[in-house]
């Protein structure tokens, strides 16, 4: 089943969005694995990401004002749209928040979830990219629930270990922060699968 075909321009449009998702979580990524030095670098780059996603989330939506027949229902792809916005606006608050708040050592839960993070923008781009090619878009929705639930669990475990281990306020209130940016972030990649989820079932 082709959703979108190969010439329709919101299909385009989305792979753009999803495709500056996966840069954006591999710098951040990056960032975290190199500590601070490389993190102030890594926002940076990811902010310039940030505002090219702005541009695309803005075409896509006077696309959708202008177009009279869209390939899916136009309330899908605002949902699709404003969820792929929230995930690179979470991504770039969480580098910002990371040198902001000077977190030196950046603690390994935080690296996991930014590698289960990364993980996530690479399922929705092949998600995506399985809409052109009429592939199996259910397995990769599928694969982001597993990482979200697995975030959850890391998430979970690390603020506990936090307010149990950590001795300095200041830095579990950030830490705390950071965390549920992250959380957040990986949620916004679970809300575009459950779009895409049910845009499926509405076509098949």
């Amino acid at each position: 089943m082709r959703l979108l075909p190969r010439e329709e321009k919101f299909y385009h449009l989305f792979l753009k969005q999803v495709d500056l998702i996966s840069e954006a979580s591999r710098v951040l990524l990056d960032g975290v694995r190199n500590g601070d030095a490389r993190m102030a670098a890594a926002s940076v780059e990811i902010g310039v990401l940030e505002h090219r996603g702005d541009e695309v989330i803005h075409e896509i939506f006077t696309r959708l004002n202008q177009t009279f027949i869209t390939p899916i229902d136009p309330e899908d792809i605002h949902n699709i749209s404003s969820a792929l916005d929230d995930v690179l606006d979470g991504i770039e608050e969480m580098a910002h928040k990371l040198v902001a708040y000077h977190i030196d050592p950046i603690p390994r839960d935080i690296v996991t979830l930014c590698e289960i993070t990364a993980s996530c923008g690479n399922a929705l781009f092949k998600a995506f990219t399985a809409l052109e090619r009429n592939g199996a878009i259910i397995d990769h929705c599928i694969e982001i629930n597993r990482l979200e639930n697995e975030a959850d669990r890391i998430g979970r475990s690390a603020v506990v270990d936090l307010f149990n281990k950590e001795t300095d306020p200041i830095r579990i209130i950030k830490l705390k922060e950071v965390y549920e940016f992250v959380e957040a972030t990986i949620d916004s990649c679970e809300d575009v699968a459950d779009v895409l989820q049910n845009v499926v079932v509405k076509n098949s």
